[in-house]
């Protein structure tokens, strides 16, 4: 098929990459513009923007694909469909219509549960067991679309928003061959979404902070989907005053106490129902290491309260 990309992240990749293996030709791939990063705040391409310069592949960048010059020239590529995975722009009706099969989605979760921007997040945060990617059919409202395709995936005790992500993304670049495949040959009937929806908000800065009070079941899931970005943390004690650590990654543990307090020198902690270690963390201004490395320089004795 003649086909566009539009995608940003790493975990948008993947698929264009997979597309590209299929056969397929992309004629276009859609990224949002460079953004300054690092120290030196340089601008920088996206994920999907660097990879497909590698590939020889056209990139566009607009500001806003609601512009009509940007509309203009997406309708003069002539496309059979346009494949979005995490664009991060809203698509117009002009958009969505222009190619001979409209425009489709994958997405990280089960819709409808999780609709909107952080689905892999919230799902490892409320504690489901299960989720999955599924490509749909876009229309104006927000993941509200009919599903052509689904695969369902086990949430791990110990995933992360990373580790559960880099799944996704694979498995999730695998649907759209098949999908393709599917629709050309008038193989898929698109189902519509069945259930209470849900939405994933976007991550905010403030609900980063750990609540010990809350149960471990609670704190952990808190911990794992918040990592790595912009990671769940905590304060604690020192010298010269409190200290920001992140929590990377954490495991339940036997054990009780007062909320926050150390319960033994290796930082498992109390929490309002039984209690975490802390496995991997990062301390403001340092790199990310195991807890063990880090309280070899910054004891965090049994009986410590953090705050």
């Amino acid at each position: 098929m003649r086909l566009a990309f539009m995608g940003t992240p790493d975990f948008a990749v993947p698929s264009l990459a997979e597309l590209i293996a299929s056969g397929h030709e992309i004629v276009a791939v859609y990224s949002q513009p460079p953004r300054p990063r690092g120290r030196g705040q340089k601008l920088t391409p996206s994920p999907v923007h660097a990879f497909a310069e590698t590939m020889g592949l056209p990139v566009f960048t607009p500001e806003s694909l609601k512009d009509p010059e940007a509309i203009d020239i997406f309708r003069s590529l002539d496309l059979d469909a346009a494949c979005v995975v995490a664009y991060g722009q809203i698509l117009k009706t002009e958009v969505l219509e222009a190619p001979r099969l409209g425009c489709l989605n994958l997405h990280g979760s089960l819709l409808p549960r999780w609709r909107g921007a952080a689905p892999i997040q919230r799902a490892i945060m409320a504690g489901d067991r299960q989720t999955g990617v599924q490509i749909m059919q876009m229309s104006l409202g927000l993941d509200e679309g009919p599903i052509l395709l689904s695969e369902l995936m086990d949430i791990l005790p110990d995933d992360t928003a990373a580790t559960l992500s880099e799944r996704m993304a694979h498995v999730g670049a695998g649907l759209w061959p098949r999908a393709l495949a599917a629709i050309e040959r008038g193989g898929v009937t698109p189902s519509e979404q069945v259930g209470e929806p849900t939405y994933a908000k976007k991550i905010t800065p403030a609900e980063a902070r750990i609540d010990w009070t809350r149960p471990a079941a609670e704190i952990d899931a808190h911990i794992r989907g918040l990592s790595p970005f912009p990671g769940a943390w905590f304060e604690a004690p020192s010298e010269t005053g409190p200290v920001r650590v992140k929590v990377l990654l954490s495991a339940l543990a036997p054990g009780a106490g007062a909320p926050g307090q150390t319960l033994d020198d290796g930082l498992t902690v109390a929490c309002g129902k039984g209690a975490v270690r802390l496995i991997r963390v990062q301390r403001e201004g340092k790199a990310a290491q195991s807890a063990e490395e880090m309280l070899r320089g910054f004891a965090l004795p049994a009986g410590t309260v953090l705050g």
